[in-house]
């Protein structure tokens, strides 16, 4: 069993204040696979003074010096690949595959297209006789959640280091190993002193000191939109920046006009991959009413096709969900769809056949769904998809923006015109198009209650700068 009882802070591995060890818990098997330690306020404000130290010469470095420092910490990144992977895989069963090719690609991916933006970037531009600086903010408070945890550590420390800001890292105590493992490539990479600090700990403690805390000058959050809520509540009194990429219950509409074999069965699978666990998870199928029992005939199909089991397994497809509590959340969702009246065309409550420990979830798919049912208003989390009919293209659209989330939209369709058409009409932050997916240079975040700002790529460095204006700089 690993044992990580340090945080890292001011550039070394230091003692918490107050020990309180916590067991992480290999949700494959139930059992302890790691122990860390939970952090207080008073670890907070060790790592807020040093970043806050280190920010008066990071904060002035040139682009030069923080090209450097990125290409450092991509080498040090690829020569930690596959501990990366691993970590992954241990502390959220996310199967081998997904966390070797995509879990773990994330991390090198956010790196790398940083570096890319900022050899380009533009932080200075003249607008008349006037200039436009764009600074680095200051200290960055970060919290990260579990289920595609390196993604969103990477996603939010690669454009503060890229523009000159210093950070203080919170991540998810459910999914430590991979931040362990990515504080361990900052030190490595020789990130200076103070600029990037890590501190275990649990949202109403550690979570909350960071936010309140007067000398952070920004909050950038990713998990719950009641925990969001929280972040922006602790914050409000000191006026600071807030970045919040939250829930969802994203639609999928396909239209009468798409390949229905194609459009379901990628549908399907999509919501399943990473067990459900994506906040961006195409949650809502919405279907021609008249082609219905053929949508659930496919559906059921792939279902049956999935492979659910350990995550070392080459073969497996889906893992475990993370924990206990998400097991327990998920169970009890799946029980209100059939309770309300839904169709169980696959899956349903309890574990798949044949595993009778780890918090596996079956492959689920309910019909029928009406968009008042709590499995199509509450985000699961989990393998489990609605599949809701529609008699007209405008009530699928209405039914589709009918939720206080706006985090992504899917659209399918034989025309690629038809497809932008109700794409556009989708109140949501990224739209995905037959399936198609954004790179790294693509901004990600949502509308409504699904956040604000935008991360990854040239976006992704806009809620890490302040604009100053320098009026008369060039009379």
């Amino acid at each position: 069993m690993r044992e990580h009882l340090q945080f890292y802070i001011n550039g070394e591995w230091v003692d918490p204040a107050v020990a309180k060890p916590f067991d992480v818990i290999d949700p494959a098997h139930e059992t302890v696979c790691a122990r860390i330690s939970l952090g207080s306020e008073a670890d907070v404000d060790r790592a807020v003074a040093a970043a806050k130290a280190a920010f008066e010469t990071y904060g002035v470095s040139s682009r030069e010096e923080r090209i450097a420092l990125l290409e450092r910490c991509i080498e040090v990144y690829q020569s930690r690949y596959q501990d990366m992977a691993e970590a992954i895989r241990t502390e959220m069963g996310a199967p081998k595959g997904l966390a070797e090719t995509a879990q773990a690609h994330t991390g090198l991916g956010h790196l790398q297209q940083a570096l890319d933006v900022l050899r380009e970037y533009e932080f200075e531009e003249d607008l008349g006789q006037h200039r436009l600086v764009k600074e680095p903010i200051g200290v960055c408070g970060m919290i990260t959640p579990w289920n595609w945890p390196v993604n969103q550590i990477a996603c939010k420390v690669a454009p503060a280091l890229a523009v000159g800001c210093t950070i203080v890292l919170k991540p998810s105590e459910v999914s430590p190993l991979s931040a362990q493992i990515w504080a361990e490539i900052m030190h490595e990479a020789g990130v200076p002193a103070g600029v990037f600090n890590m501190v275990n700990g649990d949202g109403p403690t550690v979570g909350a000191a960071l936010s309140k805390h007067p000398d952070v000058d920004m909050m950038s959050f990713t998990g719950s939109t009641r925990a969001g809520t929280q972040v922006a509540m602790n914050a409000a009194p000191t006026v600071k920046r807030v970045t919040q990429e939250l829930g969802g219950k994203s639609p999928n509409i396909i239209l009468d006009d798409a390949d229905f074999d194609a459009a379901v069965s990628r549908g399907v699978m999509s919501m399943f991959m990473n067990s459900g666990q994506s906040c961006n998870a195409p949650s809502r199928m919405f279907v021609p009413a008249a082609r219905l029992a053929e949508v659930e005939a496919i559906a059921a199909n792939v279902a049956a096709s999935v492979v659910v089991g350990d995550p070392a397994n080459e073969a497996t497809q889906i893992g475990p969900v993370v924990s206990e509590v998400q097991f327990n959340k998920i169970q009890g969702l799946i029980q209100a769809g059939i309770d309300e009246g839904a169709t169980l065309v696959a899956g349903g409550t309890g574990r798949p056949d044949g595993l009778d420990a780890g918090y596996y979830v079956k492959p689920t798919i309910f019909s029928g769904v009406t968009n008042t049912m709590t499995i199509a208003r509450e985000e699961i989390f989990g393998p489990v998809l609605a599949i809701l009919p529609y008699e007209s293209e405008d009530e699928a659209i209405a039914m589709a923006n009918d939720t206080p989330y706006g985090l992504a939209g899917y659209v399918q369709s034989g025309d690629i015109e038809h497809a932008r058409r109700v794409g556009r009409r989708i109140r949501a932050g990224n739209i995905h198009i037959n399936g198609a997916s954004g790179g790294y240079e693509v901004p990600f975040g949502g509308f409504k209650q699904s956040g604000n700002g935008r991360e990854w790529g040239e976006h992704g460095f806009t809620d890490y700068l302040e604009i100053k204006a320098m009026e008369g700089f060039a009379a």
